[in-house]
């Protein structure tokens, strides 16, 4: 929460209250040889290409300023809300926030913003900085975000690094604050900083022009350090005057002081969008110290209706969210209030009820844009099309593409040079799990003995059954969410079938030839479209599975296969590796046909190193090193490969496990009649590089 530029101060011991007084087609068919884009030859600062982003029709997405969202939502009277939340103190509390922010996502706000922790390190690169968890909210969660920025402790060149380092996380709006010290110390200009923070909003604007929306603090019953209420107006104004876009306020207990405060600013000419703030009573004790630390003056009123109750959290909390719900209701009633920005104090509870109370909460109501999910870095609105490999890891894709210069807009582009940084760290804080290893450990096996076992994980993930320790398993290392309706049209088809018998899969998607854009579990993008898919699944499996499939595979010409090993060896495809497959397209009025997700040669080579690592960096580390379950992790690991299929005729439907069935039957003939030495030689036959490693071969047919 934040106030005007002469801010109270706040205390390091109370870390929660700390941050509330700092922060105030129709197309028949899409042929395998796709229309080809060159890619860039420009390239970063680590000498990355990117794909060609050359553009052909409006993005699905297109930037639009905050302040122009917000302008848009007060004249089409469009109720809305925005949230605020304060860096954590830990990298565990940098994960938990982060994974806060995607439930929080399905809301719908319309912003968020991060507060500046000037008793921190917020411009640092650790997990904990405000402008690391700015640009993660922005770049792996997808939320529109606005940074607090303070005058504390910075001279003018330094507040302008962080504002081209902010400019740089693709993050366009800034809270201009003045801020407050840590401690009970008085505020002190910075030598060649700033004094207040009209200061800054001038010097935002001299700097960067109209690049960034500026947001200023209000305070309705007047700044304590103001010498009157008047006063403290004119100082707003000179904010407002100086360049800032709107207004946000400190918190306040009772409608009409909001009411007031705003008609006092028009009535100066303060004509920007005021947006109430509200911060919902939590507990008695959290209470108390916001008055001490803020100044406010609450209505006795208030205090003697929970005095009764101040022992009771439960109570407390339920008085907080009707207090709060019913305030905004009066402010809604008055019909100059259109939207509120809630202090959330880094928790959800209590503001998601309030948000559910007045309607806000709107998550029933989300729409694709596009079947992955887009972030809000400004560097990326143009962005549509990727690789379908990473749909369930999109933070990871958003990862290793950070550096690129552009980014592809209508077709993927010519394949020859693909560059995805690495990753090397699959600990990150924005790509770690939210679960526990005790926890991932009950899911995916408290001992793990062959690798039937682990088939039956997989299996069980599918179905929803719990596994043989009592546990349900709602997640995978390639996939953090619960099925989606998508899958169980694969699920209905044997998915679950093929995962018992060794073809575990890690990302699919069935044919759909023009269901309409608003279907539950196939649609996205704009209203009264249509969509089309071709079936696609991926799985990891043996080497004896890998070979009669490709024998099999010589009978159906229209579906595209890549078979790769873990150290890209052995790396078999049918596919021009230069040309990429779409695999996802739509059509919808107005706008050339949309073609978001791609099968592309070069790249899966890229995210084959990240899905072969998952099993060691996350499965296998559960177990100590030399223990049978980390072996076999391990054994999965160096002796299966990655595949995945294309079925090219998607009109048909979905042939795609035909072939796997045909595929079982064969191995099962060529076991009848085989030696198990001829399997590396027939994947030989196909494979473009040869390696029949024969420690790796023994080893398989033991454990098989």
């Amino acid at each position: 929460m934040q106030s005007n530029g002469i801010k109270n101060d706040s205390k390091e011991s109370n870390h929660h209250l700390q941050h509330v007084q700092s922060c105030p087609t129709m197309q028949t068919h899409l042929n395998h040889d796709t229309e080809r884009y060159r890619r860039s030859s420009s390239s970063s600062g680590n000498g990355s290409c990117t794909p060609g982003s050359n553009s052909r029709s409006p993005s699905p997405t297109p930037f639009s300023p905050l302040i122009d969202r917000i302008n848009s939502r007060i004249a089409s009277q469009d109720k809305w809300f925005s949230l605020e939340f304060f860096p954590p103190r830990t990298a565990a509390g940098a994960v938990n926030l982060l994974h806060r922010f995607d439930r929080m996502f399905n809301g719908q706000p319309l912003f968020c913003d991060v507060t500046w922790h000037a008793a921190g390190n917020p411009a640092g690169d650790c997990e904990t900085s405000s402008i690391t968890v700015a640009s993660a909210a922005a770049n792996y969660c997808g939320l529109q975000t606005m940074l607090h920025m303070t005058c504390v402790k910075q001279t003018k060149d330094q507040i302008t690094v962080h504002l081209n380092r902010t400019k740089d996380c693709g993050i366009r709006n800034i809270l201009a604050l003045r801020g407050d010290v840590p401690g009970d110390i008085e505020f002190e200009p910075t030598p060649g900083g700033f004094n207040y923070a009209v200061d800054l909003v001038k010097h935002i604007r001299e700097e960067f022009g109209e690049y960034f929306n500026i947001c200023v603090a209000g305070y309705p019953m007047g700044h304590p350090d103001a010498g009157s209420y008047e006063e403290d107006l004119k100082h707003l104004k000179t904010k407002v005057d100086a360049g800032a876009d709107f207004i946000i306020t400190q918190l306040f207990f009772d409608a009409e002081t909001f009411l007031k405060f705003y008609d006092d600013c028009r009535a100066i000419g303060i004509d920007v969008p005021i947006i109430p703030g509200v911060m919902p009573i939590q507990s008695y004790a959290s209470l108390r110290s916001l008055v001490k630390l803020s100044k406010l003056d609450i209505p006795r009123q208030i205090l003697d209706e929970i005095e009764p109750i101040k022992d009771n959290d439960v109570a407390i909390r339920n008085y907080g969210i009707h207090q709060a719900a019913s305030m905004c209701k009066k402010l809604f009633d008055s019909g100059k209030v259109h939207g509120f920005h809630f202090y959330t104090l880094n928790r959800e509870v209590a503001t998601m009820e309030i948000l559910k109370q007045l309607g806000l909460w709107k998550c029933l109501d989300l729409r694709k844009m596009l079947p992955w999910k887009s972030t809000a870095n400004h560097h990326r609105q143009k962005e549509d099309v990727r690789p379908i490999f990473w749909a369930s890891r999109p933070k990871s894709y958003v990862y290793r593409t950070r550096e690129w210069d552009e980014f592809p807009n209508g077709r993927w582009g010519d394949s020859s040079s693909p560059a995805f940084g690495e990753l090397k760290d699959y600990h990150l804080f924005y790509l770690k799990s939210k679960s526990k290893s005790e926890d991932l450990r009950q899911m995916w096996g408290e001992e793990i003995t062959c690798v039937e076992d682990v088939y039956e994980i997989f299996s069980c993930y599918l179905s929803g059954q719990e596994n043989r320790y009592g546990h349900k398993i709602t997640k995978l290392p390639w996939n953090e969410e619960e099925i989606s309706l998508e899958t169980q049209r694969l699920i209905d088809l044997g998915l679950i079938d093929i995962n018992k018998k060794g073809m575990l899969t890690i990302n699919s998607q069935p044919a759909v030839n023009g269901e309409p854009s608003s279907s539950p579990s196939v649609g996205w993008g704009s209203p009264n479209g249509y969509v089309y898919q071709k079936a696609y699944l991926e799985f990891f499996t043996s080497r004896e599975n890998v070979a009669a499939l490709l024998e099999v595979l010589t009978d159906y010409p229209l579906v595209t296969y890549h078979v790769v090993n873990h150290n890209g060896r052995e790396d078999i495809t049918n596919a021009d590796r230069l040309k990429p497959i779409a695999v996802t397209w739509g059509v919808f009025p107005g706008v050339e046909i949309l073609q978001p997700t791609v099968v592309d040669p070069e790249s899966f080579m890229y995210w084959k190193d990240e899905a072969f690592g998952l099993w060691l960096e996350q499965w296998g580390r559960l177990y100590p090193e030399q223990s049978p379950s980390r072996q076999v992790i391990n054994h999965i690991h160096d002796t299966f490969y990655l595949v995945n299929l294309v079925d090219n005729d998607y009109p048909k439907g979905n042939i795609l496990f035909e072939i796997l069935d045909k595929m079982q039957r064969r191995r099962e003939e060529k076991r009848a009649t085989e030696m198990p030495h001829n399997v590396d030689e027939e994947i030989s036959a196909k494979k473009l590089k040869v390696s029949n490693p024969k420690d790796e071969q023994d080893m398989a047919w033991q454990l098989q």
